[in-house]
């Protein structure tokens, strides 16, 4: 019972370094999710392009 007060601090670094892993995936796949709506945006474009290409 005398290192009960290391065991609550390593469950604090150990919980604060989980939340900080959690606030970086979740930025990264921010990133990630506005890139894809780049990349289909600009598909859509091309798409659309070869379609009035074709059709004209």
């Amino acid at each position: 019972m005398d290192n009960l007060g290391y065991l609550g601090a390593a469950y604090a670094i150990i919980f604060g370094v989980i939340f900080l892993y959690v606030i970086f995936i979740q930025r990264r796949q921010a990133k990630l999710d506005e890139r894809m709506r780049a990349l289909e945006a600009r598909l859509a474009e091309v798409r659309d392009d070869l379609r009035r290409r074709s059709a004209g």
